[in-house]
């Protein structure tokens, strides 16, 4: 294992996010008796736990965690996440008495480089009534007469398949930055619902009508085929209509244009009101755009992978200016940047991290172009 990749392993373990193959993987690589050395050194360097490291015993640690694991291997899914806590406190524990769970601040005496994001929570809009919704339940949804809509199932929300047979009810979702959710329509359409994102959508469509929805943010689409009923997307500068496709729309308010890539099938774009003179028509692998405040439409060829990594957690940089990255970060972890280097901010960056905790990503920025940073809770300020 590289000295890079054990970092990044301790990293996500100290801070909750590693999953269970990690874990192992760590264990494993604590059977040797210099990482246990660079394990200690890593520790004390970055999160200044300085009590009782000598005594760390990884033999009874990789006891411990193994036991733990095997155990864990008998629960289906259950309280996943709540489980790696338990991993990171017995290592604490093991290394000298400390505890470390999430939110502490007494736990582990850190020297300002342990980050806190904000928690907050996802929002369903039914008419007057809003809730909201943990992703880790599962339940069902009702309308303001108790009707049942549709289900939670944890970090999906699944509406019933019907037509409507009266007026168009809608209900509106809005994802908080730092968080990821699903939605599927009643029409059998998925949307994955980027952080920092408002989706408006009708509870059921009407036969013989257009399926419409609106959305600020940012979302990817997986369109149920229907030729009688055409579905668009809209958003403040570009209106999309499919019939049956898979694409990827960026409309985030602070943006300067949207942008709409299309993995799968055909769509048209298009400004204001619809005719045959202004629809641009894009084809697979080419990205739509429109500049704010612009009427044209431009297009080009791009690899929609780069657009289509964050529904699996990655964060992918190509070309793009410090100032645009940290604007990322916020959202994928609910946390604020204050960036004092503004020659720094236009520097042109390329990257590529998957589903690593922040401090992995802003060691990364550290070690290799020398940004320093101080941290306060949620508040990272680059000097």
């Amino acid at each position: 294992m590289t000295v890079k990749k054990s970092e990044r392993l301790i990293v996500k373990f100290i801070t909750n996010q590693a999953s269970q193959e990690e874990i192992e993987a760590l264990t494993e690589w604590l059977k040797e008796d210099e990482n246990q050395l660079v394990f200690k050194d890593f520790v004390k360097t970055n999160y200044a736990i300085d009590t009782a490291l000598n005594n760390f015993d990884s033999t009874e640690v990789r006891k411990q965690l193994s036991e733990r694991i095997r155990k864990e291997n008998n629960v289906f899914y259950k309280r996943r996440f709540s489980s790696y806590y338990k991993y990171a406190a017995i290592l604490i524990v093991a290394l000298g008495g400390f505890y470390f769970y999430k939110n502490s601040t007494t736990a582990i005496q850190s020297k300002q480089n342990v980050i806190i994001p904000r928690e907050d929570e996802i929002v369903l809009q039914l008419g007057d009534e809003s809730q909201n919704l943990d992703p880790n339940e599962a339940r069902i949804i009702t309308d303001k007469d108790g009707n049942v809509i549709g289900k939670q199932e944890k970090d999906r929300l699944v509406y019933t398949k019907a037509y409507a047979k009266g007026a168009l009810v809608y209900n509106t979702i809005k994802i908080p930055y730092g968080k990821k959710f699903e939605v599927q329509l009643s029409d059998g359409t998925l949307v994955h619902l980027n952080a920092g994102t408002s989706l408006r959508y009708p509870v059921q469509f009407v036969k013989n009508q257009n399926r419409q929805v609106y959305l600020l943010g940012e979302a990817f689409f997986e369109v149920e085929k229907d030729k009688e009923h055409p579905f668009d997307v809209n958003t403040q500068n570009v209106n999309v209509e499919v019939l049956g496709t898979k694409f990827n729309v960026d409309t985030y308010s602070e943006n300067p244009r949207t942008d709409v890539v299309l993995v799968e099938g055909k769509v048209s774009l298009y400004k204001d009101q619809k005719t045959k003179e202004n629809q641009v028509y894009l084809k697979p692998g080419e990205k739509g755009s429109n500049e704010r405040g612009q009427s044209e439409i431009t297009t080009e060829q791009v690899n929609t992978e780069y657009y289509t990594a964050w529904i699996k957690g990655s964060l992918v940089f190509k070309n793009a200016s410090f100032d645009d990255i940290i604007k990322k970060l916020e959202r994928r972890y609910n946390v604020t940047f204050i960036n004092r280097n503004k020659v720094l901010g236009k520097e042109i960056f390329n990257a590529r991290f998957d589903n690593e905790p922040i401090e992995v990503v802003l060691k990364y920025f550290s070690d290799s172009y020398a940004i320093d940073y101080i941290i306060d809770r949620d508040k990272i300020t680059i000097k």
